[in-house]
């Protein structure tokens, strides 16, 4: 069942270039606000649907706190950056490097070979969206985007190891129902901290806009509800429960729902370089994630013969 909460998270994550583009004209730091208010709301619904108002202390260290703030933080508001820069499309494949960062990052000994490899199928599948024009026009707008978007890889790679090892070392301490409510309230705390530092930030470094188009309001709120805020709920139990390797490769769909969505709605078109590179970034997410057991069964193949 946490698996396919972690499917649910990937599904709506799907979806966040598209209300990305509806929104960034809002400042980046007064969406991050909103985003995670929505998502502080969810927690104090969660709260009045339970019944159960008492505020759960939770085992989070020090660098746990750090690590939880820093990663929703850090990685949405390189993605909101990075899409006012940046083609949406590119911005998301780019972005979505971190599945095959994870894989390497969670890797057994036995799989860290494979892993590298389809890391770096997935790296030069990226290389194919800087088309020859692009790099010696030397956009410094993409450049700046695309950095951007390698950062949200780095972090959101970074922050799904992290929380995924720590649940391994506690493993078997929390029963599925204890392990809901924890991580209900751990998403739930972080989202109020992020929100006050973004409220912060707005305010220290940004001119605020709070006059809204019905689009631009409606965007902010899915945001919220959805791959900014209530996919985190989600994404925090399947990396304490669910299955880790089948969940870096159902996080492939994602950047593949993105561009059937943007190309569809005609927000982005399908060139070659980009087909190219979301089929690269695929095989490399099949070499990370299955062909250490295809080893496997080819080793019980020649011991049994």
């Amino acid at each position: 069942m946490a698996t396919l909460y972690g499917f649910i998270a990937i599904m709506m994550w799907g979806v966040l270039a598209l209300l990305g583009t509806y929104t960034k004209e809002i400042p980046a730091f007064q969406l991050l606000f909103m985003c995670f208010f929505i998502s502080s709301l969810i927690f104090v619904l969660y709260k009045l649907v339970t019944g159960n108002f008492k505020l759960i202390k939770t085992d989070l260290t020090l660098k746990d706190w750090l690590v939880g703030i820093f990663g929703l933080y850090g990685f949405h508001f390189c993605y909101f950056m990075a899409l006012k820069y940046a083609q949406p499309l590119e911005v998301s494949l780019i972005a979505y490097l971190w599945p095959l960062l994870f894989a390497i990052f969670v890797a057994t000994k036995d799989k860290q070979i494979q892993a590298i490899i389809g890391g770096i199928t997935g790296f030069i599948g990226i290389s194919f969206i800087l088309s020859p024009s692009k790099m010696f026009s030397f956009n410094w707008n993409d450049l700046a985007g695309y950095l951007l978007a390698f950062c949200c890889a780095l972090i959101w790679s970074s922050y799904s190891w992290y929380f995924s090892n720590r649940a391994k070392n506690k493993q078997g301490e929390n029963k599925q129902k204890e392990s809901l409510s924890q991580s209900i309230h751990e998403i739930g705390y972080f989202s109020i901290f992020v929100s006050i530092l973004s409220l912060a930030s707005h305010f220290m470094l940004e001119t605020s806009q709070w006059q809204f188009s019905s689009q631009q309001l409606l965007g902010a709120t899915l945001l919220g509800l959805g791959p900014v805020g209530g996919a985190f709920y989600l994404w925090q139990l399947s990396l304490k429960s669910g299955n880790q390797l089948l969940l870096s490769s159902l996080s492939y769909c994602s950047p593949l729902f993105t561009a059937i969505i943007l190309s569809s709605l005609g927000l982005s078109t399908w060139t070659i370089n980009i087909i190219i590179a979301v089929v690269m970034i695929l095989v490399g997410a099949c070499i990370s994630n299955f062909s250490g057991f295809l080893i496997m069964k080819l080793k019980k193949k020649r011991i049994l013969s």
